[in-house]
């Protein structure tokens, strides 16, 4: 037991050293939350009547974090996600510029679950193959001597298994304002259920992997596992209760009280977490 300790610190002492040597913009390039931000960007922005915006946008986004990961990370590799943003955008913009008007116009309503779909597709499908997508950006994180153990491997597959689950309630949510509300922009299908998602897989790939150094120390020092504080992973979420509440109240005005409730319950349950956190 003596020995594990002094391993386990020393792992992540390595990781840090590595981690020094690289830059901001690398740090940030490496991020997988940066690889999906076309496809955020997409998610929310399409609409009926903004088809077209919405495919420029992701796909200048795609393009210019691939140019620029070359250039600030010269040694990066090519990443599953990169790629498939530039040929799922490309795609589009030329169905959208070839499309009917009937076929514009579908797209316009289902191109946002599309995307969903096909990033939850991306996620489930990269972990079925043995290589979850966030582990090509994790390892360009870490230093090279950790990128086989179990512990790091086995993260990466629970973060983008939560990604993908994220990706897969935006999907659902859209069809069914889409197909059973008949309302692309309703606030709570559009857009509130969408944003949680995306908010809470964002919080979990910090979360996470700080849950799993914590046990790991406390394992190799021969602790009992510390019980599980989910205050740090849901106090975005609560803190997201209030603006959720305001545009309730400013678009939903027929549920005020709900606005209302909302607006109150998220202060209350805000400063509940932080004593705890």
């Amino acid at each position: 037991m003596a020995g594990r300790p002094a391993a386990a610190h020393d792992g992540r002492v390595r990781t840090e050293a590595y981690d020094k040597r690289r830059g901001p913009v690398s740090r940030f390039l490496d991020n997988p939350v940066v690889g999906m931000a076309p496809w955020i960007l997409f998610s929310l922005l399409v609409g009926p009547g903004r088809f077209e915006i919405s495919v420029v946008v992701a796909l200048a986004a795609a393009v210019a974090l691939i140019v620029l990961s070359r250039v600030v990370n010269r040694g990066s590799t090519w990443k599953l996600l990169e790629v498939a943003d530039v040929v799922f955008f490309a795609a589009l913009a030329v169905v959208g510029a070839l499309a009917s008007e009937g076929t514009l116009r579908w797209l316009e309503t289902y191109a946002g679950e599309v995307a969903n779909i096909s990033l939850a597709v991306i996620a489930f499908g990269s972990m079925a193959v043995g290589m979850p997508f966030t582990l090509q950006y994790a390892r360009e994180q870490v230093d090279p001597s950790l990128w086989h153990t179990p512990a790091f491997v086995r993260t990466n597959y629970v973060i983008t298994a939560a990604w993908g689950l994220a990706f897969l309630v935006a999907a659902i949510a859209g069809a069914y304002g889409d197909l059973v509300l008949h309302n692309p922009n309703n606030i709570w299908t559009g857009w509130i259920i969408q944003i949680l998602a995306i908010v809470a897989a964002l919080r979990f790939t910090v979360w996470y992997p700080d849950v799993v150094r914590a046990r790991a120390a406390r394992e190799t020092a021969g602790q009992a596992p510390e019980p599980l504080r989910p205050a740090g992973l849901l106090l975005p979420l609560a803190g997201l209760l209030v603006p959720i509440g305001i545009a309730v109240l400013v678009f939903e005005s027929n549920v005020w009280w709900l606005g209302v409730a909302l607006i109150v319950g998220g202060g209350l349950l805000t400063k509940a977490l932080q004593s705890q956190n």
